[in-house]
């Protein structure tokens, strides 16, 4: 392997790798789930898990896009994701909110991010922070919300 294989060409970024991205999601959903039951703001918020978080494995930008963007869109993320809800919104588990919250918001704005890659990541948050049968609400949510924001990519070949 030379040098050329192991570092991106001078003056190009990396591409972020799968772990920093998903490492990314964790903190963006701990970091929504925080939101939800303080009265900080999404700035504070932001700027105590920059400091408390260990970034360096961590896309970083990709963690302030999804926290910012899901605040700022979340009525209109939670409007498309009731017509699929098995309960009212205010039921839902907080956490698994959070997830569901940012699948919808990754759905909508990152067509970078494959829409399988947005479910499993989803599913995957879900079975290990979310409850016993949350990763299948989140499956059940995120399937269906790809078909709508998804169509040319979820249509069948």
């Amino acid at each position: 392997m030379t040098d050329q294989d192991q570092a991106p060409a001078e003056g190009k970024p990396s591409a972020p790798k799968a772990g920093e991205r998903r490492r990314a999601r964790i903190l963006a959903m701990q970091a929504l789930y925080h939101r939800h039951y303080s009265k900080s703001s999404v700035t504070d918020i932001e700027a105590e898990f920059m400091v408390d978080n260990d970034m360096s494995r961590t896309d970083s930008a990709y963690f302030r896009d999804l926290l910012r963007g899901v605040h700022r869109e979340q009525a209109d993320l939670d409007k498309q994701i009731e017509p699929f809800l098995d309960r009212p919104l205010g039921e839902v588990d907080t956490i698994e909110l959070a997830i569901v919250r940012i699948g919808a918001y990754e759905l909508k704005h990152r067509m970078d991010v494959p829409y399988r890659v947005v479910i499993n990541e989803g599913i995957e948050l879900a079975k290990r922070f979310g409850g016993t049968e949350g990763h299948k609400f989140v499956n059940s949510v995120l399937d269906k919300l790809s078909r709508r924001l998804r169509l040319a990519e979820t249509r069948p070949r």
